[in-house]
């Protein structure tokens, strides 16, 4: 099979396509045929050792895949070849087959296609549970998202406006702040036009009720002094690659909260507001309404082109891999 490999640790640039074995599945595991598959920027830190986690080299990135089962290894239930299906794994994803355990699938709607079911689950999980389990956001509540253009940012503007939220988008350029007003954003903040916390008092003059906040850097200290008394700030990850350092009198001074989601944590701690949120969430996907914004398609032989354009920040939405060289036909 054809797959995209990190050879060495370092930059995406050093990812190649060679022919591997197909791997077989084990006791509760399914082979997936890999039609699509969606770059995540754990996926660049992975390349580079960087990440929380850490995988030796050689191996196979990527994390989010649809395509259709080709084998079930034994103790498998309830799935069959042929079955349409998405799902995410730690690495493996960019490949013509992956091999995950079956519980870490789901079916892939009939009126979905598998270049925006891949690139669902973990932006799309990560938002929700954001805003719904942690954030507790409520209808007619003010919410900011930073990173709006990213793919868990628009993922964010779009469920919290389903949630009943006024949302204001804070990008990085027109084109990705005109993804988030797309996606319901109704207040639009390019952060490198000028102050941010200026420009966050002058659309929401009474603070607002929730951060969301996957970029860190310099925009979570203006962005958490845009929040009225009684917030709620909430820490997904740290795009701009800088962990920033909060002055606690804030924290004081506001009466917030600060909190974080980490997916890998949530699942493991909190079982049933996961199987609650799925419920609610892959409802919404199955009636099209929330379906994440896919921005770029790179065929499988140019892997380290999406690697690299996510890691550079130019993303709007999700970037997608054409594992199977078919999914604009799809």
């Amino acid at each position: 099979m054809r797959a995209a490999v990190c050879p060495v640790h370092g930059p995406p640039e050093g990812v190649r396509v060679e022919d591997r074995p197909v791997p077989e599945p084990r006791p509760g595991q399914v082979r997936v045929a890999v039609t699509a598959a969606a770059v995540n920027y754990p996926d660049v830190l992975l390349c580079a050792n960087e990440y929380q986690l850490k995988v030796p080299a050689p191996f196979v990135p990527g994390s989010e895949f649809a395509g259709t089962i080709a084998a079930l290894g034994p103790e498998v239930t309830g799935l069959a070849p042929g079955d349409r299906v998405f799902g995410t794994v730690l690495v493996g994803a960019f490949a013509e087959q992956v091999v995950v355990g079956a519980g870490a699938l789901t079916r892939t709607p009939d009126a979905i296609d598998d270049r925006h079911a891949c690139a669902f689950g973990v932006a799309h999980r990560t938002a929700y549970h954001s805003l719904r389990s942690v954030a507790a956001v409520a209808p007619g509540e003010e919410v900011v998202v930073l990173g709006a253009g990213g793919g868990v940012g628009l993922a964010a503007v779009q469920l919290a406006v389903l949630m009943g939220a006024t949302v204001t988008a804070v990008a990085s350029s027109a084109e990705k702040l005109e993804a988030a007003r797309l996606m319901g954003a109704t207040n639009l903040v390019d952060h490198r036009a000028g102050d941010l916390r200026g420009a966050l008092k002058a659309v929401l003059p009474g603070g607002a009720d929730v951060v969301i906040d996957p970029v860190g850097g310099t925009l979570a200290e203006p962005a958490l002094r845009a929040l009225r008394y009684g917030g709620r700030f909430v820490v997904v990850g740290f795009a701009a690659g800088e962990i920033p350092r909060i002055p606690l009198n804030l924290v004081l001074l506001k009466g917030c909260r600060i909190m974080g989601f980490e997916f890998g944590s949530f699942m493991t701690r909190e079982p049933e507001a996961l199987a609650r949120g799925e419920a609610e969430l892959v409802g919404w996907f199955r009636a099209g309404l929330a379906t994440p914004h896919v921005g770029a398609t790179f065929p499988l032989a140019e892997t380290a082109t999406a690697l690299r354009h996510v890691g550079d920040g130019r993303a709007v939405g999700k970037v997608v891999v054409d594992v199977a060289d078919v999914v604009d036909g799809a």
